[in-house]
């Protein structure tokens, strides 16, 4: 039995924008551009858009609409959704909203690695993270200001979302920066090499094992 696709942020994209209207590559990452959702897509390489088509071509997911050529211009190619193109569209949408993805960004590993670095200097690199956090959390606030009330909510509704997410992220960085500055989050490498030491004696860690 054939393993079915697995789903990608880009993927859906291409797949969402074909059910349009059959398109080439460049106008797919023009689309996603021109419509502010490259800042929930990554189409900053257009690399990855080619491989994730070829991807959906094996997969039997698009097809071939027609290779057309304009006046000055070189070939291009325009793709069309397949039924399954259609189906597993619907699936992934269905799945990605009801199911939390297991994933891995980058700043919840680096926290779990702060031992490696001085808390005075985790300090200042966390000050730059919330400036950087508000900054673009008012970045996407004035967006919707600027466009929430002229359009429909669901064209914006990621934006809704991503403003939430950063405002989340900049109350856990600023409560991690107070307790920094008060001294209720600090550690050196002789206190953790202690702790290490007492641990793997301890029963917890026997019954872990």
């Amino acid at each position: 039995m054939k393993r079915p696709p697995h789903p990608s942020p880009l993927a859906l994209a291409i797949l969402a924008l074909l059910i349009e209207e059959p398109m080439h590559p460049y106008r797919m990452q023009q689309l996603i551009r021109e419509r502010g959702k490259d800042d929930v897509i990554n189409v900053r390489q257009r690399t990855s858009l080619y491989q994730t088509i070829d991807r959906l071509l094996r997969d039997g997911l698009i097809a071939v609409h027609e290779t057309a050529r304009s006046e000055n211009r070189p070939e291009r190619t325009l793709y069309r959704p397949t039924d399954a193109g259609r189906e597993t569209a619907n699936a992934w949408i269905r799945q990605m909203l009801a199911i939390p993805a297991r994933e891995f960004p980058e700043f919840p590993a680096a926290i779990a690695h702060l031992p490696l670095l001085e808390p005075g200097g985790v300090l200042r690199l966390l000050e730059l993270r919330a400036a950087a956090l508000a900054t673009e959390a008012a970045a996407i606030d004035e967006r919707l200001t600027q466009y929430g009330p002229l359009l429909p909510r669901v064209t914006l509704i990621e934006d809704d979302y991503r403003l939430a997410m950063r405002r989340a992220e900049l109350a856990w960085v600023q409560s991690a920066i107070d307790d920094l500055r008060e001294g209720r989050l600090t550690w050196s490498e002789d206190e953790l090499r202690e702790f290490s030491r007492s641990f793997e004696g301890s029963p917890a860690n026997q019954e872990r094992r």
